[in-house]
């Protein structure tokens, strides 16, 4: 990593566009509320910021990007942007799971959370910040979270499965975006691969009413 490192970082996972600066030791961070239209949001939004602190893409060593799990199309937008960014300016593109994110700078074991809805949750086991175990889907029952492991539980849900389980709860340590791009500016220089979309569950997306077409030779 170099000693200075400038990274932006940002995410459409979920119902907001949010964004960070992250200049040496100081992070910028932005977090814009919506339920759609983080395409046509985002780049302009990533622009003003660099703007605003007298930048350019071509200043910056790296981009972050968080690649879910979280909704489908958000996660493509984002992901699809960082890997754009990476091929036009010549810089790595690092993506970060909003799970490890969540449980960044929390000590022991840690179990991060995210609600899938309809009843489910998205977990993953992390100690000191290391994962232990993959990201799953998992119904929100006590039977499904039966296990060995006491960890401290950070999320949106957490309350809701601290209550399923006994354990306790944590609070991150910073915002999740400050957190993907303190984690991505850790990464630069290491073999990270290309970004690429978190998806632990197929898309919610009913199959097509109509007949498929019939080829007519």
């Amino acid at each position: 990593m170099p000693p200075d490192p400038k990274l932006i970082a940002f995410d459409t996972s979920a119902a907001h566009c949010a964004a960070a600066l992250l200049l040496g030791d100081q992070v910028i961070t932005r977090v814009d509320e919506m339920a759609k239209g983080q395409a046509e949001h985002l780049m302009p939004m990533l622009e003003e910021m660099l703007a605003t602190e007298g930048l350019g893409w071509r200043d910056l060593d790296a981009i972050g990007v968080g690649i879910g799990p979280g909704n489908f199309t958000g996660i493509r937008i984002s992901v699809s942007a960082a890997r754009g960014l990476a091929l036009g300016l010549g810089k790595p593109a690092i993506g970060i799971s909003t799970l490890q994110a969540q449980a960044f700078g929390l000590d022991g074991a840690v179990l991060s959370c995210l609600d899938a809805r309809r009843g489910r949750a998205y977990v993953q086991l992390f100690s000191s910040g290391e994962a232990v175990s993959p990201a799953r889907l998992t119904e929100l029952t006590s039977e499904a979270f039966a296990s060995d492991h006491t960890p401290r539980i950070v999320g949106p849900i957490a309350a809701e499965i601290a209550t399923l389980t006994g354990c306790k709860t944590a609070s991150p340590t910073c915002p999740m975006i400050e957190a993907i791009a303190r984690l991505a500016a850790a990464r630069i220089g290491t073999d990270h691969g290309r970004p690429a979309p978190l998806y632990i569950r197929s898309a919610d997306a009913a199959p097509p009413r109509d007949p498929a077409p019939v080829l007519l030779s």
